[in-house]
């Protein structure tokens, strides 16, 4: 069957002769990530991640992303726009209720944390409806693995996308624990812990360090699709 490449630019009839297995559907954020990152970082590192996956594994299609998200802890800072997770939520269930008569499974690739709770939620009513989301959460661990604009978003970014990165005005923000920093984050939001918006420290970060960590990240991906794959 022909590949039809990114469905953004194809047509009906080039999807319709396409080996249709998996959709992927890359989901982020437009959300402050300090002073530094775009806004769009999120969404610029889960789609990178599915661009790739779709050039490597054939049967596997690439819908448009998805640039909302689920991020009411940063509503204090400027620029953040939030759909919220009740918002988030139905519009996956619905995504997925279409996307099922051409796609055996849809596989999100999440580049947001704030978004797990409406993709878990949504994957368990389309998995009782007998439809298929699969999710995959983005996050990349390990030393400096800070939880917000810190070295390890910073090193990604200056890897995949370095023209849009201020290096000039990367700058510490809260460096303490995340589970220290939760309560305050659920009762204030990010701005009541660092006024930069960063949690973690992105000094220091360098896109050598971007291209490894996204190396790491392609390869639990494609790991996945390739288990979903190889499934009756």
């Amino acid at each position: 069957m022909a590949d039809p490449g990114p469905l953004a630019g194809a047509t009906w009839p080039e999807v319709a002769a396409a080996d249709r297995r998996i959709l992927l559907v890359p989901l982020g954020s437009t959300e402050q990530h300090g002073p530094h990152l775009p806004l769009t970082t999120d969404t610029v590192v889960a789609s990178r991640l599915a661009e790739l996956a779709h050039r490597t594994m054939p049967g596997v299609g690439l819908a448009p992303a998805i640039p909302y998200g689920a991020s009411g802890e940063h509503a204090h800072f400027p620029g953040t726009l939030s759909i919220g997770t009740e918002a988030l939520y139905q519009l996956l269930v619905e995504f997925v209720r279409h996307a099922a008569g051409d796609w055996r499974h849809v596989l999100v690739v999440n580049g947001h944390g704030g978004n797990a709770e409406a993709l878990a939620r949504a994957a368990t009513l389309t998995r009782y409806e007998g439809r298929s989301l699969q999710v995959h959460h983005a996050a990349s661990g390990g030393p400096r693995a800070d939880p917000h604009a810190g070295y390890r978003e910073t090193c990604l970014m200056l890897h995949l996308a370095p023209e849009t990165v201020r290096t000039d005005l990367a700058a510490p923000g809260a460096t303490a624990p995340r589970a220290d920093l939760l309560p305050r984050i659920t009762a204030g939001g990010v701005r009541a812990v660092s006024a930069n918006g960063v949690l973690g420290d992105p000094t220091g970060a360098n896109a050598g360090e971007g291209a490894r960590i996204f190396t790491a990240m392609a390869d639990r991906l494609l790991d996945r699709i390739r288990a979903l794959l190889a499934a009756p």
